[in-house]
């Protein structure tokens, strides 16, 4: 495999745009098939990935470097932004639950009634951002791809979906500019004191003692409380893109209006670059304040899981109910990481992936019943397991799932991160376990009201799955059951990758 083929996997949905941009537009069938063919060519290449990884090693690989920005200081000398590319055992799973939410997402899409060309155009931009994200090593380039995923986001939730989107979509995007400002503002701090944007250069620089930078009174040194606002900074620009309490208010509207396609997009990967950057760069580049820190970001990873599960407890409306389960769920990875242990943070990438999977095979159930009952109302339906067979019976399936059922994926995330918080700050670690009686609670209640009781009469003669939308149902549910049964295809390369990426694990 070649040097060049991170650079190829990310930029393969250009193929799929460039295609659509001269389909004619009339062509809804074939722009359709076209968007969804242009998600599988980075699927295809993400695989080739996975297979081709060494799990046993620690460092990058796949590692590319290009020249790219040259900014001039004197005549006579510049510092120089390269093009830098390359994956570890963090990053690659990432890369692949991309490629995979991506393609399911498009063939949700398939639904669209209006502008088809600019939903899918929209739809492999996003996820070319998503792909570059987690294969860049500097932060400018961490930086661009990650607007790639903001704009692009705005017009898909605007454009597309229901009543109130376009509010949904302002309110994601105030939201997430927030944070993409502070990051700005925090990775040119580092860059003016530093003189470097490579992540792994940087993590060397501000965490190595014998390093000059950490030397008192040198040029670059940055003073103890420099240290600690720029930590703060970046946890804030990431707790909004988890989101965190109070920070979540955004998905609420989000995924109450925005179309099934974004919403799968967003609770399976967009919210984990959140997740990803706190491992990246917090606990990377700060690892003094993470761990100092620590049960401050337990303390909300708590009050994520408990706020969640509580508000989730009384909803009446399916997607409600599942963006407050997806605020309680990414709590349990604040949990994890806060362990600053590596069975936390293995627990926490597990998490990730797994909710990733679930919560967007969760919520394209969940537009299944919508296109077939008009309604996400809890109370008006009921008994569809009796003409939805197959439907009701993957629904309860992912159900399990989220609430942590053995041999499925949620049971290992939630297992490790409670297993390296009781290690390291056992009392909070109690606390935040109750959240697994109310997700138990919340989510059978849901199921058992909508697939169980009394089927109201317009309900009897509702068509169960069709050929197209049992695809993303098998897909991500296989997925689900393989990494529950077999957790090695995601521990294998953590155990020799998250010590490299963070210096002190376990304090």
């Amino acid at each position: 495999m070649t040097n060049n083929f991170l650079i190829l996997l990310t930029f393969s949905p250009l193929l799929g745009i460039l295609i659509l941009l001269f389909t004619p537009k009339t062509l809804a069938g074939t722009i359709k098939w076209i968007g969804v063919l242009g998600t599988l060519i980075p699927l295809v290449l993400a695989v080739m990935l996975y297979g081709s990884f060494d799990q046993t090693a620690a460092g990058l690989q796949f590692a590319q470097k290009l020249n790219w920005i040259a900014i001039p200081v004197n005549p006579q000398a510049a510092f120089h932004i390269d093009f830098e590319m390359g994956v570890d055992g963090l990053s690659m799973p990432l890369v692949v639950l991309t490629a995979i939410i991506a393609s399911m997402a498009a063939v949700t899409g398939l639904t669209v009634k209006k502008r088809w060309k600019a939903f899918y155009i929209l739809l492999l931009t996003i996820e070319m951002g998503m792909l570059g994200v987690f294969t860049s090593l500097n932060l400018f380039q961490f930086f661009i791809f990650f607007e790639f995923t903001i704009i692009p986001m705005f017009f898909l939730m605007g454009i597309y979906g229901f009543i109130e989107r376009e509010k949904a979509a302002i309110k994601f995007l105030l939201y997430n500019g927030v944070g993409s400002a502070i990051l700005l503002i925090v990775f040119a701090t580092l860059f003016m004191t530093t003189m470097s944007m490579n992540m792994f250069d940087l993590k060397h620089i501000l965490t190595d003692p014998m390093n000059q930078l950490n030397m008192p009174g040198a040029p670059g040194n940055l003073p103890e409380n420099v240290r600690l606002g720029l930590f703060v900074a970046l946890l804030i620009a990431f707790a909004i893109k988890i989101p965190v309490v109070p920070f979540h208010t955004w998905m609420l509207k989000a995924y109450q209006e925005a179309h099934p396609a974004a919403i799968m997009i967003s609770s399976g990967v967009l919210i984990k670059i959140g997740a990803y950057g706190l491992i990246r760069m917090n606990a990377a580049f700060f690892p003094e304040w993470m761990n100092q820190l620590s049960a401050v970001i337990a303390i909300f990873g708590v009050i994520n899981i408990l706020y969640g599960g509580v508000l989730a407890l009384v909803q009446n409306d399916l997607k409600q109910m599942l963006a407050y389960s997806s605020v309680s769920h990414m709590g349990v990875v604040l949990l994890g990481l806060a362990a600053m242990n590596e069975q936390g943070f293995q627990g926490a990438v597990f998490q990730m992936v797994s909710h990733g999977l679930i919560a967007a095979l969760m919520f394209y159930m969940v537009s299944i019943f919508y296109n077939r009952t008009g309604t996400t109302d809890i109370r008006e339906l009921g008994g569809l397991a009796k003409s939805m067979p197959i439907i009701s019976g993957v629904f309860l399936t992912a159900m399990l799932a989220s609430v942590g059922l053995p041999g499925m994926s949620g049971f290992v995330g939630e297992f490790l991160s409670f297993v390296g918080l009781f290690g390291s700050k056992p009392a909070i670690a109690a606390v935040g376990a109750l959240g697994i009686i109310l997700t138990a609670i919340y989510l059978l209640r849901a199921t058992l009201a909508t697939t169980f009781g009394p089927m109201q009469e317009r309900h009897a003669a509702l068509a169960d799955a069709h050929s197209v939308e049992v695809i993303p149902m098998i897909v991500l549910l296989a997925l689900v059951i393989v990494i529950g049964v077999y957790p090695a295809v995601l521990s294998e390369p953590l155990q020799t990758t998250l010590v490299n990426i963070v210096p002190r694990i376990g304090g």
